[in-house]
């Protein structure tokens, strides 16, 4: 497990608090080596999986953004490799098979807010602070901002966000369809427990294959239709739908 993200795992849900708070929760090596960890391969051992929360330690921050402390021995072919390490991470924690949730406490900038648009689902407190700062240092967004920002809230604003660095507030953020919700810290938590004790209920396939099936929609690579049209039938020929059907006819809670 990661010595910088604290996980905690209770009601089949698991929480991770990326636990940098003098850095303001800033994206290291550390950082992204534990996420990678966690969605590769450590979620195994968590039995019964339903949702996982990520958020960050201390109320001054979500994360962020990188620790820019590597950036000035970097060449350019070692920037490209961080890129694409970073990049295969969170299309990990977009993919994921459980909903994931970030909870964004504070700012969220450069390759925290990355991270935060790669989970599914955003809420936010009211002190959020949302942006991409990257061009201020002569960058661009390295772990999926430019792609994932023009998903979420449209090619004109995210641009503008892009272009001028400008940070947002949370309501602003729950204008642009950035985030689902604000709502005080406490609050928000609860919220995302809510949510995932919600969609924990479901058939776990049906969430699965829903999850990519939207996730195909803004892959070039795939057919979103066919997908979801393979994703139907996967999911109608399994047990799990037999018992949601006859759960529904029979007037009773479906068991998964």
């Amino acid at each position: 497990m990661s010595k910088v993200i604290d996980i905690t795992f209770e009601n089949h849900i698991a929480i991770l608090t990326i636990n940098r708070p003098k850095a303001l929760n800033a994206i290291n090596e550390d950082v992204m080596n534990g996420l990678h960890d966690f969605f590769f391969e450590d979620f195994k051992k968590l039995d019964g999986l339903k949702g996982v929360i990520i958020t960050g330690s201390g109320e001054k921050a979500f994360i962020a953004g990188a620790d820019i402390t590597q950036f000035p021995s970097l060449t350019s072919d070692q920037g490209q490799s961080m890129s694409l390490y970073g990049q295969k991470i969170f299309s990990m924690v977009e993919a994921f098979h459980v909903p994931v949730i970030a909870v964004v406490n504070g700012f969220s900038l450069g390759g925290g807010n990355e991270l935060a648009m790669a989970c599914h689902m955003r809420i936010a407190t009211p002190n959020a602070k949302f942006g991409q700062p990257e061009v201020n240092l002569g960058l661009v967004p390295g772990y999926g901002g430019t792609q994932r920002l023009v998903q979420l809230i449209g090619k004109g604003k995210a641009l503008e966000l892009l272009l001028t660095a400008d940070m947002i507030d949370a309501e602003t953020a729950l204008q642009l369809g950035l985030v689902n919700y604000v709502l005080e810290q406490e609050e928000a938590m609860d919220k995302a427990l809510s949510i995932l004790a919600k969609t924990g209920k479901k058939g776990p396939l049906a969430i699965e294959e829903t999850i990519r099936c939207v996730v195909a929609h803004f892959d070039e690579t795939m057919d979103g239709y066919l997908y979801e049209a393979q994703a139907f039938g996967r999911t109608m020929g399994h047990d799990q739908s037999k018992e949601g059907v006859a759960a529904f006819l029979e007037k009773r809670k479906a068991n998964f």
